[in-house]
């Protein structure tokens, strides 16, 4: 029997072996995220890396300095990070109070943490809840999104389109853009918007739609010289706010200076008017609003993405394109004729098409077809 081991344990090492599985069949370690990916995918366990940066005390309310307890800090992708909105507010449960709570250790701050623990609302913001691993230290991820890159033709996607024009065409988009998609909290916006509108030349800046500037990603908010998210479809028209849905779709959410923003108001869009103070380019009168000429088309896109989108299911309001301006809180915005002028005057550029593919790849995972075929534009709008 003696002699009989060796041969017996090879046996048995050779099986093991052979049932084990491929290591390209194991599952891969799950990759540390970043605060603006964790903000925006707030579902199921994860690990998040960032710096600590205060004590949340409400949904907007940070705490700096003055610290007044030991049950909450927040973390961001960047050290001197003041917007509320990029911040993921994380919950210290009783075993890690000690060692992390702000209140008892208020030299923390600045320093770079790693936390697992159950990606959830927490102050009913964005946060992580239930830590399971709590350590200071480490390389925090690039908040940085990198220009996505399509990885095929899109026929695939709009296949259920194909062959078809007008109404038809219309109503097989809606059901293609309406299915599958990841609907972001308005909070969420603010951290989105820093990578869809990211500007090319400068990665710690965002491009200000109407005006056109360069804005630092750390100056949003609702102050003089701030920016905030502005939406292109005005929410009084519909009446739909800024709740989850038409109110925090990114595909007609976009950065613009708070005053120009405010001039903008819930205008509807047409040709003429007088210069805008502070953005060139743009006109305005009473009841409407001209965008500056390398944005025309992209704000034609964005309407129409919205009256196919949102046609009066799932409780949204059925939002339509007139020939007119002055609609007040009716769910229309107009003027359509100029809409379609724009639509074929300024076709998508490089800046359009990587915002397109980044909200579809990494955010809401639904696309607008006129940026993809502005093309449509015609056949379904006349």
């Amino acid at each position: 029997m003696a002699l009989l081991m060796p041969a017996i344990l090879a046996l048995f090492a050779l099986t093991v072996t052979m049932f084990r599985a491929p290591a390209g069949m194991r599952p891969a370690a799950a990759a540390t995220l970043t605060v603006a990916q964790a903000i925006s995918n707030q579902s199921g366990t994860g690990t998040v890396r960032g710096y600590i940066v205060g004590q949340p005390t409400g949904t907007s309310t940070v705490l700096r300095s003055n610290f007044t307890g030991d049950t909450a800090l927040a973390i961001a992708d960047s050290r001197t990070e003041t917007g509320t909105g990029a911040m993921l507010y994380v919950q210290i449960t009783t075993s890690y109070r000690s060692a992390f709570g702000l209140q008892t250790n208020p030299g923390l701050i600045g320093s770079v943490l790693t936390v697992t623990g159950s990606l959830e609302a927490y102050f009913t913001h964005p946060g992580l809840k239930s830590p399971s691993a709590m350590t200071l230290g480490g390389a925090t991820p690039t908040p940085t999104t990198p220009t996505p890159t399509p990885t095929g033709s899109t026929s695939a996607y709009y296949a259920a389109a194909a062959g078809k024009s007008g109404e038809n065409l219309k109503n097989a988009l809606h059901g293609i853009i309406s299915s599958g998609v990841t609907k972001l909290s308005y909070d969420a916006v603010w951290n989105a918007l820093k990578a869809t509108d990211q500007d090319p030349a400068n990665s710690s800046n965002v491009i200000l739609l109407y005006s056109g500037l360069s804005r630092s990603k750390t100056l949003n908010g609702g102050d003089s010289g701030d920016w905030n998210r502005e939406h292109v479809w005005a929410k009084s028209h519909g009446d739909f706010g800024t709740s989850v849905g038409p109110g925090t779709d990114l595909h007609h959410l976009r950065p613009e200076d708070v005053q120009v923003n405010a001039t903008r108001d819930n205008k509807d869009f047409d040709n003429g008017g007088s210069t805008v103070s502070g953005a060139p380019g743009n006109k305005t009168d009473a009841d409407s609003w001209e965008p500056r000429a390398a944005v025309k088309g992209d704000v034609a896109r964005m309407i129409f993405y919205m009256a196919v989108r949102y046609e009066g299911g799932d409780s949204y309001p059925d939002l339509e394109v007139d020939d007119t301006t002055g609609s007040g809180t009716a769910p229309r915005l107009g003027r359509l004729s100029a809409l379609k002028a724009w639509n074929l005057q300024d076709p998508p550029d490089a800046f359009e098409k990587r915002r397109n593919e980044l909200i579809y790849s990494t955010y809401q995972h639904n696309r607008n077809p006129f940026v993809d075929h502005p093309e449509w534009v015609t056949s379904i709008f006349g």
